[in-house]
């Protein structure tokens, strides 16, 4: 069942206060700035200040793979590479790893979730992002940290993982949480659209975006619990997200973290569900 503390909270999330507290600790964390460039927009995230001592990360670079017809637009990135980033942000497996983006945490979420999934133990995101930290009066400076290389090993497949066929298994047997806004989920009429939109029949609309307040950071614990028990999301049975291409479906697996909901998420998710004919497409504002 859903524990809504600030304790399970902050073993995921971080306030500004606390990441500065850990800052001025005798273990200071590996802080890790997640850039992008939004792929609707074309914004970049680079606004010309970080946190002290953060590194940089891309969004899309460093925590996807290339888009392919049968893994999605947005895979999980090769091994290899991924061990070569982290060691090359200096993360050792000793120190919390806190990671943040420039506005909520719709890039640094997917980003938790690969580093989790790689094995990475203790790995938490700044509620609210830089936002935030810069709201709170926290300093910042003009350029990104280099660190010192690690020699970590990678022990990739940490996180439970679906694919189509779970995905479908679990929407009938389980609890399936769609994470994009619900006009995808319902679908309609085609205008050229690729993928066509819809849903995993059986998925419940969950919107990403839903899992935030106004200001930014995620809302309280309280209302997650209840946002998530009308869905039936409560841990009692299986729990697993998708979304377009597994980047809003890792907020709300983060979101469910943040109170003690252990969620599988669809990495490929309707980027890769849709491309094979024979999956069942509804649409409609219903499961």
């Amino acid at each position: 069942m859903p524990t809504p503390d600030a304790e399970t909270r902050a073993k995921v999330l971080l306030t500004p206060q606390q990441l500065k507290a850990m800052l001025d600790g005798p273990l200071p964390p590996v802080v890790i700035a997640v850039q992008s460039v939004n792929p609707y927009t074309g914004a970049s995230s680079r606004g010309g200040r970080w946190i002290p001592g953060a590194v940089d990360a891309d969004a899309y670079r460093d925590f996807a793979g290339p888009a392919e017809r049968d893994r999605g637009q947005r895979p999980l990135p090769d091994p290899a590479a991924l061990q070569a980033a982290v060691r090359r942000w200096g993360i050792d497996g000793h120190r919390p790893v806190v990671l943040y983006d420039a506005e909520r945490a719709m890039t640094a979420a997917r980003a938790w979730w690969v580093l989790r999934w790689a094995g990475i133990a203790d790995v938490r995101v700044l509620d609210g992002g830089l936002d935030a930290w810069v709201k709170a009066g926290l300093r910042t400076v003009e350029v990104a940290d280099i660190s010192k290389e690690s020699q970590i090993e990678l022990t990739p497949g940490q996180m439970p993982e679906l694919n189509a066929a779970g995905a479908a298994r679990l929407a009938a047997e389980g609890v399936l949480l769609d994470a994009r806004i619900r006009p995808n989920y319902i679908g309609g009429p085609e205008q050229g659209g690729d993928p066509k939109r819809g849903h995993i029949p059986g998925a419940q609309s969950a919107p990403a975006p839903d899992n935030f307040t106004d200001e930014g950071p995620l809302t309280t614990p309280e209302t997650l619990a209840e946002m998530y028990r009308g869905l039936g999301a409560t841990g009692a049975a299986p729990v697993g997200v998708y979304c377009g291409a597994g980047m809003s479906a890792a907020v709300t697996v983060l979101a469910l973290a943040s109170i003690g909901v252990d969620a599988a998420m669809y990495v490929g998710s309707w980027s890769q569900y849709v491309q094979d004919p024979a999956h069942p497409v509804k649409r409609g504002p219903f499961p």
